[in-house]
């Protein structure tokens, strides 16, 4: 049988409370500490989740986010306080029983099953069935496809499609699904950045729902370090601060300096330090490089030269970069470096010629999150490394150390499993393995993406050091004041195709996003996705 289900409310108007929020909380917390080992993760936080409500949940990276919904879910159990649901305290002593309570959360990293359908993924637990344990597939596809037309996720998710044949994008979608169907009725849902692989139409469409979501008085907790996302969506604003909450604001009688002081205890209103270094020295020459996402592309990139790449999704942007690397065929045109050609095809070879790429997907594409930071780092120069066929580890050691202490990674040793870094360290080993390697170019695709404010401030001091030592710089962002505040230049894409490019004198918001949703584009190359 269907559960039944709340009617979709007409969305409310963003930033304010919803007409049936309530003064009384039904689920918070009271008092939470929580410690691992000698490590305090929080530290006597109590805080209410207002049904109705939009809650922005801020803090660095290590503030204690995640370990506060895990708390809320079940996953941790606080050493010290508890959580309160309709005012009496409960004890959330696993993941279903904190579903029953109705809390729920949308995770950070999807996980989808490969091998099985959109529709069974989303009701895994709860197929229909009919005569015994058959699946009853025409009642599967009739409830997925009621529930896509209710969540407006229709036009976006194909109910057939397999797991490993959804994007990134689509898996987030999957999981937002999952916790909306079925089951008891929902109090409080946590969204964990649930943007970073959404493109824009499908941003809307999420915000559109947590809206519905919210005049029906679920309270809603919103987990992101997009400060714009943050004042489009939310009521208040509870930032968290090495354990601790220092303070809850009203979204509408604040601003992004008050928010940033309180996340890092100080101001970051400088965070963009860079001086002009570029010099005349040509070191990335690309003409008119066709691949088949990217038409006739050409620009050029000086020794301690920042260049900024813009555009919306479907820019071609990302697959620029691999065409770059050697990850993906070039059918025409040249890239030179130092006036070496760049061999399509051969990422070694182009390691060795000087270029290096931090992708946009580090965890998928850059990092082996099983292995210590000392390996990650290592990774390229190994033929540096090696005496005979062996790896010279002090060498190693030292290496990583150096870069480690270089880019101040914070861990407790260069042995640390990457996976348990941070967004912001995590970005620092690749970047380190880079520099370990000495690049002529760097290519940085969306260095920031999933990293507070903090540590972006750290990632562009680390950028304006780069220039500074007359690497070549091109920075992929989609956020418009990182690449105002970095780039020396800026070149827009758009289908495929440069647009414009603008000096840093005359690029504004505005003049980037003109050439960025250009509509004169012809024979705009069909397969670029970002």
């Amino acid at each position: 049988m269907t559960p039944s289900r709340p009617p979709a409310a007409i969305p409310g108007p963003p930033g304010r409370p919803s007409p049936g929020a309530s003064s009384s909380p039904s689920v918070g917390v009271s008092g939470i500490t929580k410690r691992f080992g000698a490590v305090q993760a929080l530290g006597g936080v109590t805080l209410d989740f207002p049904p109705g409500q939009i809650t922005a949940l801020m803090g660095e990276n290590g503030a204690g986010k995640s370990t506060l919904l895990k708390i809320l879910t079940g996953d941790h159990q606080p050493t010290e306080g508890h959580v309160v649901v309709d005012g009496e305290p409960v004890e959330l002593d696993s993941p279903a029983r904190a579903r029953a309570a109705g809390i729920r959360i949308i995770p950070q990293e999807p996980e989808t099953i490969p091998h099985i359908s959109v529709a069974e993924n989303v009701y895994a637990g709860s197929l229909p069935h009919k005569s015994g344990r058959m699946l009853d597939r025409a009642e599967l596809d009739r409830r997925i496809r009621a529930d896509l037309d209710r969540l407006g996720f229709a036009h976006v998710l194909e109910p057939g499609l397999l797991g490993s044949q959804l994007t990134p994008a689509q898996r987030q979608l999957v999981e937002i699904m999952r916790a909306l169907t079925g089951g008891s009725q929902a109090r409080l849902i946590a969204f964990d950045e649930p943007t970073s692989s959404l493109s824009e139409h499908e941003v809307d469409a999420l915000f559109a729902l947590i809206r519905r979501l919210r005049e029906q008085g679920i309270a809603i907790v919103y987990v992101s370090h997009r400060m714009q996302e943050i004042f489009q969506l939310a009521d208040r604003i509870a930032v968290l601060r090495d354990g601790s909450l220092v303070g809850v604001q009203d979204a509408r009688n604040t601003d992004e300096g008050e928010l940033v002081r309180l996340m890092v205890g100080r101001d970051l209103s400088g965070m963009f330090v860079r001086q002009r270094v570029a010099t005349d020295r040509l070191v990335l020459d690309v003409k008119n490089l066709t691949t088949d996402d990217v038409t006739g592309i050409s620009l050029q990139v000086h020794a301690g030269e920042v260049v900024g790449l813009a555009g919306l999704i479907g820019a071609g942007r990302s697959e620029l970069a691999l065409a770059l690397a050697g990850d993906l065929p070039v059918r025409s045109g040249t890239a030179t470096l130092d006036g070496e050609l760049l061999r399509s095809g051969n990422p070694g070879a182009v390691i060795r010629a000087g270029l290096g790429v931090a992708p946009e997907e580090r965890k998928a594409q850059a990092l082996f999150l099983q292995q210590p930071i000392r390996d990650n780092t290592s990774l390229v120069v190994l033929d540096r490394l090696r005496r005979l066929r062996f790896i010279r580890r002090d060498a190693e050691r030292t290496l990583a150390q150096e870069f480690s202490d270089r880019l101040r990674v914070r861990t407790p040793s260069i042995d640390h499993e990457v996976r348990k870094l941070s967004g912001g360290n995590q970005q620092k080993v690749v970047l380190a393995r880079w520099l370990a390697r000495k690049p002529k170019v760097l290519i940085l695709d969306e260095p920031t993406r999933g990293i507070d404010v903090g540590a972006k401030a750290e990632i562009y001091q680390i950028i304006a050091d780069l220039a500074a030592d007359g690497i070549a710089l091109l920075v992929i962002s989609s956020e418009l004041p990182e690449l105002l505040g970095l780039a020396d230049r800026v070149v827009v894409m758009q289908g495929g195709r440069i647009t414009g490019e603008l000096d840093r004198s005359e690029a504004t918001e505005e003049s980037i996003l003109a050439l960025a949703m250009a509509d004169d584009i012809v024979g705009a190359a069909p397969g670029a996705t970002s």
